[in-house]
């Protein structure tokens, strides 16, 4: 299923397709230790972040939906990234079939709400194209991005351990009440 990009405006921010050119910045983004942190612990090197920039342009093509760059108002960069994929991780099946949720801001872009604000939007469009159940999985020490996911509308499934890791499986079946 093929579907164009769409362009999502918000108070505050501008969700679009990835460019070739935002590659750079988004290679700096995940070389950053504190995005990093709850997600992987280790700063991706190019080569890893390559591949999933390349997986997000292809997830659009495939899937019919994919991640964002977030752009906020006034700004040339991409801050970050939202949106959903298929991660086929071997959880089971109340996970792997569904589409994942995730979220990404660069260090300089958190704090003042733009990820609620991206992550409310693509939650949005997804609710009015797509439809149906997501999941995400959070590290379970990410208290912020917890609370997020709470505020969209997510529910625990279970805790797991990935790679020394404990984080927590979530579901939403659809927007919060």
């Amino acid at each position: 299923m093929s579907r164009a990009v769409p362009t999502i405006n918000t108070a505050r921010l501008t969700l679009r397709s990835m460019r070739s050119d935002d590659f750079a910045r988004f290679a700096e983004i995940w070389a950053t230790p504190e995005v990093v942190t709850h997600i992987s612990g280790k700063p991706w090197p190019k080569a890893r972040s390559w591949d999933a920039f390349l997986r997000n342009a292809g997830h659009w093509q495939v899937a019919g939906f994919g991640q964002w760059a977030i752009q906020p108002r006034g700004t040339l960069e991409m801050a970050g990234q939202t949106g959903f994929f298929f991660g086929a991780r071997g959880f089971g099946d109340d996970f792997d079939p569904y589409p994942e949720a995730g979220w990404v801001l660069s260090p300089d872009a958190q704090g003042n709400g733009l990820g609620l604000e991206a992550a409310t939007a693509a939650h949005d469009w997804f609710d009015r194209v797509v439809t149906g159940r997501t999941v995400c999985m959070i590290d379970a020490q990410n208290d912020v991005s917890l609370h997020l996911a709470d505020t969209l509308g997510y529910a625990t499934l279970r805790n797991v351990e990935v790679e020394g890791t404990n984080v927590r499986l979530m579901t939403r079946k659809g927007p919060p009440n």
